[in-house]
């Protein structure tokens, strides 16, 4: 492809020559001969470097360098002036031209000039282009992954990061959602703003949506000051809503209003104030489910899931194991320790009910309790890892002695709780059965959640 050039030059013997010298050095050329003129084409072709006389009548040249600069800073300009005007060269220069040419001038030196331009031009454009994706890269050191549905993922993200749009982030507890979250934020053109994280399973109802919204001075007790919420402290920026399938139904309906009018009303107060806040959200709650058992609101539901990214868990990208290993491992300090084969592969048949939570405190714990710097398969804790083993083994093999049918019922129901993160409508969902009739085999079998448990 050809590199556009654009000369703007009220003098039309000199915009000819320039123009015929140009062409014949095999450059895309366009010209006119006032500098609005020029700024109007400089819109419509988007040259990669403007030639432009520094004395015309009307717009001059530092006015159309100023000009051009304000609109498009990477284009370069080349100044023509007189030689006695070596001052305004100078100032031209300190406002951003790449460099100046002074009349009379011959081929060669036009040539030279142009074409050290356009190098200049070309390497940073490679410099723009090589930051942009160390930018994406620096986005997404913690999430590691080579497996089809993580590189699945990550093109999903860099292709809704740089849109407005809201994005819902779904998959079992320890899955990642927040990073991905920050990714988003961080290769969209939001990155300057502040990203504010609400969790809105963690903070109680009472509380919720003053915490969201904000509220005024006496809005009830213990309201000493003003607060503006986190709608507010995010504007500009991002928010993340955690949990978002356990929000209180009667606060669904404020949080639908914020996200179509971009308005928020704080508690107490009377007035609205308008924001600029992009809105992420994720859960590992089916809200579909959610939605049908009249917990979630339909409406809400659909605007924030305009685009739905699904993050598998680590069962289903079992190939990314020994990379996260490795990258907890250097993560504390210890990237000189050595994860023997066995012990990867051990880790690569477990199921992680936690996902990638469990495993960085499963290494935390490993490089913990280490005796040296190798680490094997008997460093492993034996009750999580072998027992899972069995217990898949039990379900499809039978012993010869037989088996009690009860502890083979307990186990499948348990084995169906830790493959779907203890998602309890995604287990009785695998299971075929109706989500109370899980919750009585759990309580029959006297299964507790790992919540329950600790």
């Amino acid at each position: 492809m050809k590199r556009k050039i654009l000369i703007i030059d009220d003098d039309a013997s000199l915009r000819r020559v320039l123009e015929y010298n140009l062409q014949e050095e095999g450059y895309e050329v366009f010209a006119c001969a006032s500098g609005e003129e020029g700024l109007r084409l400089a819109e419509e072709q988007d040259p990669e470097l403007i030639i432009t006389d520094m004395k015309m009548s009307g717009m001059d040249g530092l006015k159309v360098l100023r000009e051009v600069k304000g609109r498009s800073p990477e284009t370069f300009v080349i100044i023509i002036t007189a030689f006695g005007a070596i001052d305004t060269a100078v100032q031209a220069m300190k406002l951003g031209a790449y460099d100046y040419i002074t009349k009379p001038f011959n081929r060669d030196a036009l040539r030279l000039t142009v074409k050290k331009a356009l190098q200049m031009s070309s390497l940073s454009e490679e410099n723009r282009r090589l930051k942009d994706e160390l930018s994406g890269r620096v986005e997404f050191r913690n999430i590691i992954g080579i497996s089809p549905a993580m590189e699945k993922v990550l093109a999903m993200v860099r292709k809704v990061a740089d849109t407005e749009a809201t994005v819902l982030i779904t998959g079992e507890s320890g899955t990642g959602k927040e990073l991905v979250a920050k990714a988003i934020h961080g290769l969209s053109s939001r990155r300057t703003g502040t990203f504010v994280t609400v969790n809105c399973a963690a903070i109680p109802r009472d509380l919720l949506e003053s915490e969201l919204f904000g509220h005024v001075k006496g809005a009830f007790t213990g309201a000493v000051r003003d607060n503006p919420g986190k709608f507010r402290l995010a504007d500009g920026g991002t928010l993340f809503l955690d949990e978002v399938g356990e929000l209180p139904l009667d606060l669904q309906p404020k949080l639908l209003r914020a996200l179509q009018e971009r308005t928020v009303e704080p508690v107490g107060g009377s007035t609205t104030c308008q924001l600029d806040v992009r809105v992420l959200a994720a859960t590992n709650v089916d809200l579909e489910q959610a939605i049908s058992e009249g917990n979630f609101r339909e409406d809400l539901y659909y605007r924030i899931a305009v685009i739905p990214i699904h993050l598998p868990p680590l069962r289903q990208r079992r190939e990314d194991i020994h990379l996260l290993v490795r990258h907890f491992a250097a993560k504390r300090g210890a990237g000189n320790v050595v994860f023997e084969k066995d012990v990867l592969d051990t880790m690569g048949r477990y199921h992680w009910p936690g996902n990638i939570r469990e495993l960085e405190n499963t290494v935390e714990r490993l490089l913990i309790m280490r005796e040296g710097d190798a680490i094997s398969v008997g460093d492993l804790p034996v009750k999580a890892f072998e027992g899972a083993e069995q217990r898949a083994e039990s379900v499809i093999n039978l012993p010869a002695e037989g088996y009690s049918l009860e502890q083979l019922e307990r186990e499948i129901v348990l084995e169906a709780l830790e493959r779907n993160g203890w998602n309890q409508t995604v287990a009785a969902r695998f299971l075929r059965i109706p989500r109370h009739v899980l919750i009585y085999r759990m309580e029959k079998y006297n299964i507790e959640t790992p919540e329950k448990r600790h």
